[in-house]
C-alpha cells in the first residue's frame, strides 16, 4: 500500500514538472509584460549584466550605452573571479552616467581556467555552480543581458531552472558576439539548442539563416 502511494506521488510530481517545462519552453521568446497598473508607468526591471574579459566586455559596454537605463534598474553586473578590468569599465560607465547608486558589481568562481586540466575542474564547476545559485537567490533578476562569455552558462541555466519551478521568471536576452560570422559561440550554441534564452540576437545575416529562432539585428559595434 505504501509503495503504491509513493509511485502515484512520483508519478504526479513527474507530471506536475513536465507540464511545467512545457509551458516554460512555450513562454520561452514571447514578449515580456511587465506588471504595472494600466495607465501608468511600466516599472523598472532589475537586470543582470555578464561581462567576459576582452572583446565581450566591449562590446557589452557598447550595448549599455545606448540602454533605457530608467527601464533596467538596479543593474547587477557580475564577471569571473579573476576579470577585474571589466567589472573597472562597467563601474566607469555606471559613473560617467551619473547612476553609480543603481548599480552593484560581483564576481563568480570560472568553471574552468585556461589550460586547467578536466580532472580539477569538475570541483571547480561545483564550486563555481554553488557560486552562481547563490547568486541567483540573491539578486533574483527579472532580466539577464549577456553576449558570451562561458560565466554566463551557468546562471542562465540556474535562471532557466527558477522558471520551471516557479520561483523568479528571468527573460534571458542573448547576443551572439560579432566576432562569431559563421558558427554560434559554445556559450551562444548551448543557450540556442537548449531553449534557454529567450531572445538570440547575431549580427550577421548567414548565422541567422543556420539559426532561425535568432534574430539579425546587423552590427552593433
Amino acid at each position: 500500500m505504501g509503495c503504491a502511494v509513493a509511485i502515484t506521488l512520483l508519478i504526479a510530481a513527474a507530471t506536475l514538472i513536465v507540464t511545467r517545462l512545457l509551458y516554460v519552453l512555450h513562454r520561452t521568446g514571447k514578449p515580456h509584460k511587465p506588471s504595472s497598473s494600466k495607465g501608468s508607468a511600466p516599472q523598472p526591471l532589475s537586470t543582470l549584466i555578464v561581462l567576459g574579459s576582452g572583446g565581450h566586455t566591449a562590446e557589452m559596454i557598447n550595448l549599455l550605452s545606448v540602454l533605457q537605463r530608467d527601464r533596467f534598474a538596479p543593474r547587477f553586473y557580475i564577471a569571473a573571479a579573476t576579470d577585474n578590468m571589466s567589472l573597472q569599465k562597467a563601474r566607469l560607465l555606471e559613473e560617467n552616467a551619473d547612476e553609480s547608486s543603481s548599480s552593484q558589481f560581483m564576481q563568480i568562481y570560472r568553471s574552468r581556467e585556461v589550460g586547467q586540466s578536466y580532472f580539477t575542474s569538475v570541483l571547480t564547476t561545483l564550486i563555481a555552480l554553488a557560486h552562481g545559485l547563490w547568486l541567483m537567490i540573491r539578486i533574483r533578476p527579472q532580466v539577464i543581458l549577456c553576449n558570451g562569455p562561458g560565466t554566463c552558462v551557468p546562471l542562465c541555466v540556474i535562471a532557466f531552472i527558477f522558471k520551471v519551478v516557479g520561483i523568479r521568471w528571468s527573460s534571458v536576452f542573448y547576443v551572439e558576439s560579432i566576432a562569431r560570422v559563421q558558427r554560434l559561440s559554445l556559450s551562444g550554441l548551448l543557450l540556442y539548442k537548449l531553449w534557454i534564452a529567450d531572445q538570440f540576437f547575431v549580427q550577421w545575416p548567414q548565422l541567422q539563416k543556420k539559426y532561425p529562432r535568432a534574430h539579425y539585428v546587423g552590427c552593433l559595434m
